[in-house]
């Protein structure tokens, strides 16, 4: 039977519970056990899908094509684990599934309620199979929030269900400090806590998000005013890279906690793979500068696994990894005189495609090491139609309706997954023989997973190839282009998927590897 631990947070959102949910599991999996992790969001959007990136962030793909919240790639990246769509819940999610269940009769004509349908609908997907020693909850939001109430009263009650020593809770709040007057204020925790137990759940381990290390007297009286010992007051310190966080956790003996709390044996954790990242920070090295052109940049999170790619790349190389946020809209040749490389992420919509193209022209015809992901595929392979092979009004139907469409929906092809016109998840592609492509992954079979509606379309194959671009991975069935590279350019090559989703901190990503590897050579 799984142990379940639920992360919840208070006073102010973005503490960080995605991380430190992470970084419990990595503290298990130190110590041999397997861990599962899952997110439920309060809010009502049936999931993140339709959210605009300036507002929410980076959506996250899984492998079985369902769109989720960030903080799964932060599971991902961390853990090692394939979490699927039964892994992001949220509100709207849970009321489209229990109205639908009243629809369809299967609560035989009762009255439907909050408790017990709503709850027992959320303790289901809590408490879906995993196969694991471990699962992790982290419920999104603040403790207060009127969307929230529901699911911290399911938690209380999956307690009751499979027993308390079955489940520990885990709470984050912040100990804001007043530079005024030079003083770390409890107060704010102490009323997270307080009313988290206004919910029936009692904190079994704190994690106070401060910018220093708490002192024994903070910890102590934290400790009285919320009912628990003082050993078990965590302090969550800021640190400059999120992958530190469970080194901090387990200087602080987080794992004994656990490890008391469930009974289990007290041992010693294998945490070598985050040191050798501590050291990599550290370490006096060469920096290599990324040309990012995108778009989303007034919100840090919605390039979010795209940075983190290119930071697990920089570790692989032994490089550190400057990104140079280029805005597509404003773009100028002025923009990529000092970069390394230059690379073009997935986008929606026409705002600053032109630049977009500009930018794939100039990596192109200034021999500058160029990686593009989704769109930034298709925007090179039109600015090569254009430039090179004289399709003048080659486009893409998403942005003209008068163009030469080598870019547009493919409705003879098998493209949809579960998000409508969308191709979503895992999808395999065949790597030609002899290709750059070939020699990044070092296979000619590969999985990857994409995001996007509109695809290359392959009558236009072999004039690209006549004139030097070259399309070296393709859909099984041939249809569909999936990777494009130019075998005379010192490294040019992208991909209609997202590849940044499959990167970790201890392998990176093969493409960016390569990419990264190119653009310190230069």
């Amino acid at each position: 039977m799984s142990r379940y631990i639920f992360v919840t947070g208070g006073v102010v959102s973005s503490l960080g519970k995605g991380v430190s949910a992470a970084s419990l599991g990595a503290l298990l999996q130190s110590r041999g056990y397997s861990v599962h992790v899952r997110k439920f969001d309060p809010y009502l959007n049936v999931d993140p899908g339709t959210m605009s990136p300036l507002q929410h962030g980076e959506v996250y793909v899984t492998n079985d094509g369902f769109e989720t919240d960030l903080d799964l790639g932060y599971y991902e990246r961390f853990l090692g684990v394939k979490l699927s769509r039964t892994d992001s819940v949220s509100g709207g999610r849970i009321y489209w599934d229990v109205l639908n269940a009243e629809r369809h009769g299967d609560y035989l004509g009762a009255t439907v309620q909050m408790i017990p349908h709503v709850t027992n609908k959320i303790k289901e997907y809590i408490g879906r199979p995993t196969n694991t020693d471990f699962v992790i909850c982290e419920i999104g939001g603040t403790v207060g929030d009127i969307e929230g109430t529901i699911f911290l009263e399911s938690i209380r009650q999956f307690a009751n269900d499979v027993g308390r020593k079955s489940v520990m809770f885990a709470h984050l709040t912040l100990a804001p400090y007043l530079e005024q007057s030079g003083e770390l204020k409890t107060k704010p925790t102490q009323m997270s806590v307080r009313r988290l137990l206004e919910s029936g759940i009692q904190a079994d381990i704190l994690f106070v998000r401060s910018p220093r290390m708490l002192t024994d007297e903070e910890r102590v009286k934290i400790g009285m005013f919320c009912n628990l010992p003082a050993a078990n007051v965590i302090t969550s310190m800021n640190v400059d890279n999120i992958y530190k966080i469970p080194l901090v956790y387990d200087s602080q003996h987080v794992f004994d906690i656990i490890a008391a709390h469930f009974g289990l044996p007290d041992v010693a954790g294998y945490m070598a793979k985050f040191t050798k990242i501590e050291k990599y920070l550290a370490a006096d090295l060469p920096t290599c500068t990324i040309g990012v052109v995108g778009k989303y940049f007034d919100v840090s999170d919605a390039y979010k696994s795209l940075n983190e790619a290119l930071f697990h790349a920089g570790i692989q190389n032994n490089v550190h990894v400057k990104i140079k946020k280029i805005n597509a809209e404003k773009f100028s040749p002025d923009d990529c005189k000092d970069v390394d490389g230059i690379l073009i992420p997935g986008g929606f919509g026409t705002r600053g495609v032109d630049g977009k193209i500009a930018a794939a022209g100039y990596a192109r015809e200034h021999n500058i090491p160029f990686m593009g992901i989704c769109l930034g595929m298709q925007v090179s392979v039109i600015e090569f139609m254009r430039n090179v092979c004289g399709v003048r009004d080659a486009n893409s139907s998403e942005f003209s309706e008068k163009c030469t469409p080598v870019v547009g929906i493919m409705s003879d092809c098998d493209t949809g997954n579960m998000g409508g016109t969308l191709r979503l998840g895992a999808y395999p592609c065949e790597i030609k023989s002899g290709s750059l492509a070939e020699k990044i992954y070092g296979t000619s079979h590969i999985s990857e997973r994409h995001r996007h509606r509109y695809e290359v379309d392959i009558k236009y194959k072999d004039l690209l190839e006549k004139h030097g671009m070259v399309i070296s991975g393709l859909s099984p069935d041939g249809k569909l282009p999936e990777m494009i590279e130019i075998p005379s350019h010192k490294f040019f090559i992208a991909g209609q998927f997202h590849p940044e989703f499959q990167s970790n901190p201890f392998t990176g990503h093969p493409m960016f590897n390569a990419f990264i590897a190119a653009a310190s050579k230069k």
